[in-house]
């Protein structure tokens, strides 16, 4: 099951967060602060899956935004993997080239 979905530039700005889990306003920050650092901080050559306290990150990164879903355990990481690849085209196909200001000021507008 997928806990949260997240878009975050290289500066470790959330761009987009969406919670399908209740997580209270304060902790939401203090996780996502720990999960753009630990993603922010691997290089291109190591795994996209952590595993991070009781849920595990999938992220993949695509210019200057970093898209990371936390999952629990038993779902499969390769199949949310080609998820976020497939909701990257979708934004894509509907922005015409999707970018980082197209995320901060229409995502609104699209239901996750």
């Amino acid at each position: 099951m997928i806990k949260f979905f997240l878009m975050v530039n290289k500066q470790g700005q959330t761009r987009l967060s969406r919670y399908y889990e209740h997580v209270e306003i304060n902790k939401r920050t203090v996780l996502e602060a720990e999960v753009i650092k630990h993603c922010l901080s691997r290089s291109k050559d190591q795994c996209s899956f952590i595993e991070y306290k009781d849920f595990k990150l999938v992220y993949r990164q695509y210019a200057a935004l970093f898209v990371v879903v936390g999952i629990n355990e038993t779902e499969n990481e390769m199949a949310v993997y080609e998820l976020i690849h497939n909701f990257v085209e979708v934004l894509d196909k509907y922005f015409s080239r999707v970018s980082e200001l197209d995320v901060s000021f229409s995502v609104p507008e699209i239901r996750l």
